[in-house]
């Protein structure tokens, strides 16, 4: 421990003996400067945890979005679903979160010849210097066609 802490340390612990001595008087400021960093702790870390929530919510969207606008014209457009479904997400995003999601990567997915997607990954605004957080989206399925049915 630093030798700043330990002098913090024996302050404290003589005010609270010397409160205790004359009665508890003056112990309420002793808590309340003790108390709120932990208070300031608790209500950014609130708020990050809703920045985080909100922008994977965002990227989800985004993605399902794309996904599905990539589904219904991969059939039809088997060059141009990528950049639709691409004008889809960049759509969303700017609509939801554009100061949320940050420097969004955007990928097209193709895992087999009948299944397209497409993926989202972004950071995330921060209240806590040096906290790095990102969000990650994905959304996949079968491609749309439509089959006459045999007689």
């Amino acid at each position: 421990m630093s030798t700043r802490a330990l002098r913090v340390r024996r302050w404290v612990r003589r005010r609270v003996e010397a409160a205790s001595a004359r009665g508890d008087s003056g112990m309420s400021a002793i808590e309340f400067v003790l108390l709120t960093p932990v208070l300031f702790f608790m209500i950014f870390a609130t708020v990050q945890f809703a920045l985080y929530f909100f922008a994977d919510h965002v990227a989800q969207a985004a993605a399902q979005a794309g996904a599905r606008k990539a589904r219904a014209t991969a059939d039809a457009e088997p060059g141009g679903w990528r950049g639709e479904a691409r004008d889809v997400v960049d759509s969303y995003i700017r609509q939801l979160g554009p100061q949320l999601v940050l420097a969004p990567d955007v990928k097209m997915l193709q895992p087999e010849q009948n299944t397209v997607g497409v993926e989202v990954t972004a950071r995330i605004p921060t209240v806590f210097p040096g906290l790095d957080l990102t969000v990650h989206a994905q959304s996949v399925g079968p491609v749309e066609r439509f089959v006459q049915e045999e007689p």
